[in-house]
């Protein structure tokens, strides 16, 4: 449980519009329609999921070498990046979180708060807020996106201090992405007000050969519902166009953005 989720207030959760590139995505402003309520507007939405295990070394030369991909990735033009270090202890991650805030800010191309690129931290919703990230990614079985959002529109909690140099977060409302794996958890995560799903896998994965993979045809049912579908699982620079072809918004991926160039990525697949 998110320990976040017992935190309550009587203000009503708003939206604010992202920041504005031509060839960006951008969450629906207020007083604009929204075709359906909470879906991004979007070119190609590119999804960076972090494992700094994956690099090599002990475990400040796998921080160092995580913070340095995440600057790449927000120089490079990635949309998200979600900060999915889970074995790290909630002081750990925070210490880690905020470092990541600061690279995303001090290299993304746009600067401030709406910064191009936008940091979520997975499922801690209270580091999310102490770092002054841009949001939360969920599982489907987290604390619901509206309690998200209603934590987040308290303005509980605070840049920490003691870790931080991070630039006081605007009241800006909180970008939720839910990991999905079935129609059915697709559906719920858009009547609960996610922004956007990520669905996996949609094919076999090199390190889970076990795991059935989704395939194209599922995606393409998926992308039919109302809610901007990113596709996960198995994702490379071969296959990623038939992603896209099937109707999913964007890509997500671990390996495809921390094993390769992360901007010869993102050109290629942007083509």
């Amino acid at each position: 449980m998110n320990p976040s989720a017992s935190w309550r207030c009587r203000k009503s959760p708003r939206r604010i519009p992202s920041a504005r590139r031509d060839s960006r995505p951008r969450l629906s402003g207020p007083g604009e329609a929204r075709q359906p309520p909470h879906a991004l507007q979007w070119h190609l939405l590119l999804y960076y999921i972090t494992d700094r295990k994956q690099f090599p070394g002990a475990e400040p030369a796998r921080r160092a070498a995580l913070l340095e991909k995440i600057a790449a990735a927000a120089r490079g033009g990635v949309d998200f990046i979600q900060l999915r270090e889970k074995d790290l202890s909630g002081r750990a991650l925070e210490a880690l979180a905020c470092a990541a805030v600061r690279a995303v800010r001090e290299n993304s191309p746009a600067t401030g708060h709406n910064s191009a690129t936008r940091l979520l931290i997975n499922s801690r919703t209270d580091v999310a807020i102490a770092c002054a990230a841009d949001g939360v990614h969920l599982t489907s079985t987290d604390v619901n996106p509206a309690d998200v959002r209603s934590v987040w529109a308290c303005g509980a909690g605070a840049p920490s201090a003691s870790l931080g140099q991070v630039p006081a977060r605007e009241k800006a409302a909180p970008v939720i992405a839910v990991s999905c794996h079935s129609a059915q958890e697709v559906t719920r995560a858009a009547s609960a007000g996610a922004d956007f799903v990520v669905f996996a896998p949609v094919f076999e994965k090199r390190d889970a050969p076990d795991v059935r993979p989704a395939g194209l045809a599922t995606l393409r049912d998926i992308c039919r519902q109302p809610i901007p579908v990113l596709a996960l699982g198995g994702v490379t620079l071969e296959n990623a166009s038939h992603c896209l072809d099937a109707g999913a918004a964007g890509i997500a991926a671990i390996r495809l953005f921390q094993e390769n160039d992360t901007a010869d990525v993102v050109r290629r697949v942007r083509g």
